[in-house]
């Protein structure tokens, strides 16, 4: 018999892992960080909702077997000016590519971070990617 497995929500994970490690941070850029997976609907400098980490799962690439699977996590920091949206994009990075656990088995850098200003609110921002590689888990026998 062969093992019936999927792959666990790798968004809600990275977002997880964001959330607790940034928690425990001190920087001060760091500091009443809230992570989501949902954008903002208000993302003004005045808004307490700053800083705004916010996880997406890109894009899936292809992979050969059930044994691992493969994912784009993009990840996107609004901030009160350039400087610490770039630092706190940094550090989320930092953390993404330090973390294994059990959905995520390890990532790899991809993209940036790359500062922009939200097209909406005109608020700072930084943006990466993380190629993440996924374990899988047995859901049943077949």
């Amino acid at each position: 018999m062969k093992p019936l497995t999927a792959f666990g929500d790798v968004q809600a994970a990275a977002a997880g892992v964001l959330r607790a490690a940034l928690a425990a941070r001190s920087e001060p850029y760091a500091d009443g960080s809230t992570v989501g997976t949902r954008v903002p609907g208000d993302r003004s400098p005045e808004t307490p909702e700053l800083p705004y980490v916010l996880v997406r799962k890109d894009s899936d690439l292809p992979h050969n077997s059930m044994a691992n699977s493969r994912c784009t996590i993009r990840v996107t920091v609004w901030h009160e000016d350039a400087d610490q949206a770039h630092d706190l994009a940094m550090l989320c990075q930092a953390l993404l590519l330090v973390h294994s656990g059990p959905v995520i088995r390890g990532t790899r850098p991809g993209t940036g971070p790359i500062a922009a200003l939200d097209p909406d609110s005109d608020v700072d921002l930084a943006t990466f990617t993380v190629l993440a590689n996924v374990k899988p888990t047995v859901v049943a026998t077949a």
